[in-house]
């Protein structure tokens, strides 16, 4: 056998495999192509900018949920935490002449110290998360559920249960910014910001102690903390910076919406869970790439935009939704079971 067909075999084989370890995005991806050929606009600039806006805000929750999932848990409070920063944001960034104004009595607000807010009450919620995940031991699936009732009540009352708008103009405008304008197609503002976030977060997975301790404890918590790993120190921090993601996308949700109100980010959270299975997050713990990742959300925003074009009622979104986030977590416990 030559070194050529040895090569030839070996390019193959991790054809195979990718397709084999990938069987949804291929499959979207298919419906993708077949949509655009047989409707009108869908490849087009406009679609493509719709598709990184959207894209790029569900990123950055799931990257703040990714972490939670590596280590065997989960959050199931994402959507309300991006619900309850869309609120506390859309409050303190109301015009100061606006006669809906939600607190008539606080003065107009810098968006920039407004965003330091909102994140240091991610901070909190994240905080929280974690001391009742490590220090009282509650499972991450009884905690995060907890908190997320928690978190929407309080963003009701907050808001009184009211949408929020009027928002300053700097504070849409500069949001929903862009670059370039050709042919309908540029480059919005918050592709710039999901990129940096996906380079630090890379970055922290694999060039740092936390991500090498973070992989450990999805692998085996036990063995990890036996090893020296401070597992208590580590999940919370996890937590932390997830609830740093959640709030930051909320602020930014906001913006992008043009309003706000306590039920923003509702669902977010299994949307969030089912990108990242779909890009190789194992609900086993323990194995999940950020580029991975990008790749789950795009696909799975994909899909919404397909069921778009091909008229599907939006009741039934849910159904298909549900049916590829059950699929994709059945697909990886059968790859999780093949292993051992």
């Amino acid at each position: 056998m030559t070194k050529a067909t040895v090569k030839k075999e070996s390019i193959g084989n991790k054809i195979y495999n990718v397709l084999k370890g990938n069987p949804i995005v291929i499959l979207l991806v298919i419906a993708a192509v077949i949509v655009g050929i047989l409707k009108d606009n869908f490849f087009s600039w406009a679609n493509l900018s719709n598709l990184m806006s959207n894209t790029a805000v569900r990123f950055l929750i799931a990257l703040g949920v990714s972490g939670c999932l590596i280590t065997k848990g989960t959050d199931l409070s994402a959507g309300r935490q991006v619900g309850f920063a869309s609120v506390i944001a859309g409050i303190l960034c109301q015009r100061g002449n606006y006669t809906g104004r939600l607190w008539k009595w606080a003065p107009e607000m810098n968006i920039g110290l407004v965003l330091l807010i909102v994140l240091a009450v991610g901070l909190v919620w994240g905080l929280v998360n974690g001391l009742i995940i490590t220090k009282l031991h509650v499972p991450p699936f009884i905690a995060t559920l907890g908190t997320q009732t928690i978190i929407y009540g309080i963003s009701l009352v907050i808001s009184d249960a009211q949408p929020i708008g009027g928002f300053q103009k700097i504070y849409t405008s500069l949001i929903n910014g862009r670059i370039g304008e050709v042919k309908g197609f540029h480059l919005p503002y918050l592709l710039f910001v999901a990129l940096v976030f996906g380079i630090l977060f890379w970055f922290i997975y694999n060039k740092t102690r936390h991500g090498k301790y973070m992989y450990a404890i999805g692998g085996n918590e036990v063995a990890a903390e036996v090893s020296g790993v401070n597992t208590t120190k580590t999940l919370i921090g996890i937590y932390v910076t997830a609830g740093l993601m959640y709030a930051l996308a909320g602020y930014l949700l906001a913006a992008k919406s043009g309003g706000s109100s306590a039920s923003m980010g509702q669902g977010y959270e299994l949307e969030a869970i089912a990108g990242c299975t779909i890009g190789g997050v194992s609900t086993t713990g323990g194995i999940g790439t950020v580029p991975g990742i990008l790749v789950g959300v795009l696909v799975f925003e994909l899909l919404k935009i397909i069921l778009q074009f091909l008229g599907v009622n939006p009741y039934y979104n849910y159904v298909v939704q549900g049916l590829v986030i059950v699929l994709a977590v059945a697909l990886d416990i059968r790859k999780y079971i093949a292993k051992k």
